[in-house]
């Protein structure tokens, strides 16, 4: 190891006295003329070199990949840094740790500030780290901020100019790798949620130096979709809502997303714009810019639509209320003609005019409820595969009571009294005849039966 080597150079340890050693040297040793080899107890070899590397390495800083990393319940992380010729243990106890701006990961390229020691307990090399840094995070993070400064003084962060999602997209745009995991995962959050629901892809790399021409020229693509042409009509399948994903990396992986050009074309999008790149602590300046933020691609997918389930439930909900509406408005017409048929009581003058009138309201009323009921009837059609049987049941209900009132109606036609045998009179001024008083011997009077009307005269009473 590097670390031996070192060692050696130094070249110097402390001294210490004999009882320190472990006893006197030996005796053949000693009557050979010349100074016995120290022999050291284990622990105080360890304190020898832990001094060694306190002298000549400390403070030490030193970069490398992140390996085994972990972090106990005491809040202290334990880890190893390497690189292609060695490796070398670390520890960052839990004051360290709390500093922390990102969430370390195995494969990560950082750069680490401490001190190196010696882990008396296992004789083994370690550095005690008191920071962490991405490698090479400074000079890209300072062009980040600089950036952000002066988007977000142009007004392109602002809350204001963010727009809501649509509850339910008629399509949806995607922006990711063809090889990028993200598109396997947001693919089957969709398909999972909202499988109804078209996705068009428009790939782009999503790392390296073109990767920011690229996914402008993707964003443009799906831009054209998702805006009318001049005639006002939209492409098939139209456009409402773009995710622009991909998967977790370092600030060079991500470098992309922090590109102006790419920012400025997010902001003018003709629809709203999830971005879920990386996770859940990563940030870009493409995250500002969208109108909503993923921690992750799949969280970006899961907004992007309510899953099937939401939607069932508000059908079944409007089914209801419309099953009750309906029960209500048949219940109201049928009290409105018995308060009818109780003041018609017995045929008299405005029988005829009031006959037509029940008729009308009573055509109307049936025109009207089967309307809505067929309007209904036909909507609930369309989605007959997806609605419960409950609500199959609550339309056949619906419509024997709709048969229920339309043969009530027919009761009460007063046409049906004429056929039972009685006859309305009326005399030649077209006054309703009803007393006996009302008529003479020789008057002239008209009948009207069921199937049309009898002139008749009133003739004199035969005496028997």
């Amino acid at each position: 190891m590097w670390a031996s080597a070192d060692l050696c150079a130094v070249g110097v340890l402390p001294m210490m006295s004999a009882g320190e050693g472990g006893g006197a040297p030996p005796a053949e040793l000693a009557g050979r003329g010349r100074a016995a080899p120290r022999v050291w107890d284990v622990g105080a070899l360890c304190r020898a070199v832990a001094d060694a590397l306190e002298a000549r390495f400390n403070p030490v800083t030193v970069r490398g990949e992140l390996t085994g990393f972990s972090r106990a319940g005491s809040g202290h992380c334990y880890f190893s840094i390497k690189d292609a010729q060695g490796q070398l243990r670390c520890a960052m106890f839990r004051r360290a740790a709390s500093l922390l701006d990102f969430s370390p990961r195995d494969g990560e390229l950082v750069e680490l500030r401490g001190r190196l020691g010696v882990y008396e307990a296992r004789g083994d090399l370690q550095l005690i780290v008191e920071s962490m840094s991405r490698a090479g995070q400074g000079a890209l993070f300072e062009q980040f901020l600089r950036l952000k400064a002066q988007l977000e003084a142009e007004g392109l962060f602002d809350a204001a100019r963010k727009r809501a999602l649509p509850a339910m997209p008629r399509g949806i745009g995607l922006v990711t790798s063809m090889g990028a995991a993200a598109l396997h995962d947001v693919l089957s959050a969709l398909q999972r949620r909202v499988p109804h629901i078209p996705v068009v892809l428009s790939a782009a790399p999503v790392q390296g130096a073109d990767a920011p021409a690229a996914l402008v020229r993707a964003l443009q693509s799906l831009y054209r979709l998702a805006t009318p042409d001049r005639a006002g009509a939209t492409a098939s399948p139209p456009i409402d809502l773009i995710l622009l994903v991909r998967g977790g990396g370092s600030i060079e992986d991500l470098w992309a997303f922090n590109d102006e050009t790419l920012a400025r074309t997010v902001a003018a999008s003709p629809v709203p714009v999830v971005c879920g790149v990386g996770h859940e602590t990563d940030f870009t300046i493409a995250d500002f810019v969208a109108d909503l933020r993923a921690p992750t691609p799949t969280a970006a997918a899961e907004l992007a639509a309510q899953p099937q389930s939401v939607w069932h439930g508000a059908l079944d909900l409007m089914q209801a209320r419309l099953g009750d509406a309906l029960a209500r408005q048949l219940d109201h017409q049928a009290q409105r003609l018995d308060d009818a048929q109780q003041r018609l009581g017995r045929p008299s003058g405005l029988l005829a005019r009031q006959r037509l009138v029940l008729q009308r309201h009573a055509q109307s009323l049936f025109h009207a409820t089967r309307a809505a009921v067929q309007m209904q009837r036909n909507r609930l059609g369309r989605q007959d595969e997806a609605l419960p049987m409950q609500t199959r049941q609550a339309v056949l209900r619906a419509r024997e009571r709709l048969a229920r009132a339309d043969l009530r109606l027919q009761l009460l036609d007063p046409a049906l009294v004429l056929q039972r045998g009685y006859a309305w009179l009326t005399d030649e001024h077209g006054q309703a005849v009803t007393r006996r008083a009302q008529t003479r011997v020789g008057q002239a009077l008209t009948a009207t039966l069921a199937d049309g009307e009898v002139d008749l005269a009133v003739a004199p009473r035969r005496l028997i």
